[in-house]
């Protein structure tokens, strides 16, 4: 407990120094700001919480980054309204609107000399979160301190299905079923998927799940309904997945990993793509232990394993990836590395699919 204490203390001085670091070096060189996300250019970030209140980013852990309530506004209010307007004009000024800013992958330099790209309504993807409850304590995750802000947490099914209206409405491309709770612990995800797929049938819809209670045949069901889950296994036994994920479970995630590939297998199905999403740490990364990881994804017979290292906690911080000694594990991408196992998808009848997932927070991908 001491330990994450520290994190998030070292994680607020080190965000106010970025603050600093930014809004002056911009300045020093003729640079003002822009957002992505608040120009409905991100595939992520722009994120509907439980409870309906609208986030600009994926880690609103404090409500500094509401942009308004769809109980009482339209999202086009709220997208374009006073709120997300005033952080657009700050970041025009050269100014930071909130911390979250200072680590965010969709915050962009221009010279002051060039135009701020126009403002739209979001089309690419955004996230929408069914649940801020969570079976697991991860420490790079404040989710306690969202919940407490949160008027509900758990999305019902009235509102869920309006927020399956307003993805049609805006037609986007992805949607990630995701944020700061574990999607399949509603007890509605059941119903909630099929609905999001009937009424978006031409949506990526893309799951990250801890994988310990998608361990039913219902929610195995459910889960069909996806494009693209990510299954969030930091380690290869439970001495090294419970030093980031407290009160997680290897043996269940793995388990469960293992026989949702099976489940759609026996169906002839090629999705969802299923993808073990390894946080790397110091205590996870020796060449070893990422080898067997390897193979362990291979005999669970996953599309792929993605090796995404992270800052958060500070103490975890994987400097073996850091100088290089991982370069030769599959190919670099934004997440890290990336180990494609499917079986040569042409002779299948198959295009061979994107594996990608849009990027959150630069500093804390492993969240």
């Amino acid at each position: 407990m001491k330990h994450r204490r520290f994190n998030w203390v070292l994680s607020d001085y080190v965000r106010r120094f970025l603050k600093f670091y930014l809004e002056w070096s911009a300045r020093l060189r003729g640079q003002r700001f822009h957002c992505r996300a608040l120009e409905g250019q991100s595939e992520y970030n722009i994120t509907v919480n439980c409870d309906l209140t609208v986030s600009c980013n994926c880690q609103d852990y404090d409500g500094s980054g509401h942009l308004g309530d769809l109980n009482k506004q339209s999202f086009k209010d709220v997208f374009l309204g006073p709120v997300a307007q005033g952080m657009r004009d700050k970041l025009a000024k050269g100014k930071i609107p909130i911390m979250t800013c200072t680590r965010c992958g969709d915050l962009q330099r221009v010279p002051k000399s060039s135009p701020i790209p126009p403002t739209r309504l979001p089309y690419r993807g955004m996230l929408l979160e069914n649940t801020v409850r969570c079976n697991i304590d991860c420490i790079g995750c404040d989710r306690q301190s969202a919940a407490r802000i949160r008027t509900t947490l758990q999305m019902d099914m009235e509102r869920l299905s309006k927020m399956a209206d307003l993805v049609h409405e805006l037609g986007l491309e992805i949607l990630c079923y995701l944020n700061l709770g574990e999607p399949f612990l509603s007890p509605n995800i059941g119903q909630e998927l099929p609905l999001l797929r009937r009424k978006n049938p031409d949506t990526s819809i893309w799951i990250s799940t801890n994988g310990i209670v998608l361990n039913t045949d219902a929610k195995r069901e459910a889960a069909m309904y996806a494009s693209h889950i990510y299954f969030s296994i930091a380690g290869i036994n439970d001495p090294m997945l419970k030093k980031y994920e407290h009160f997680g479970s290897y043996e269940k995630a793995y388990g469960n990993m293992k026989a949702l590939v099976e489940y759609r297998n026996a169906r002839g199905l090629s999705k969802p793509l299923i993808e073990w999403k390894y946080l790397l740490f110091n205590w996870n990364d020796r060449r070893r232990t990422i080898e067997r990881a390897i193979e362990l994804a291979r005999e669970a017979g996953v599309d792929a394993i993605s090796f995404w290292p992270t800052h958060n906690p500070f103490f975890g911080f994987s400097y073996r990836y850091a100088l290089g000694r991982l370069d030769d594990i599959g190919v670099k991408n934004w997440k890290g590395r990336e180990v494609d196992l499917r079986r040569n998808p042409k002779a299948e009848g198959q295009s061979k699919p994107d594996l990608r997932m849009p990027e959150p927070e630069a500093s804390a991908k492993g969240a």
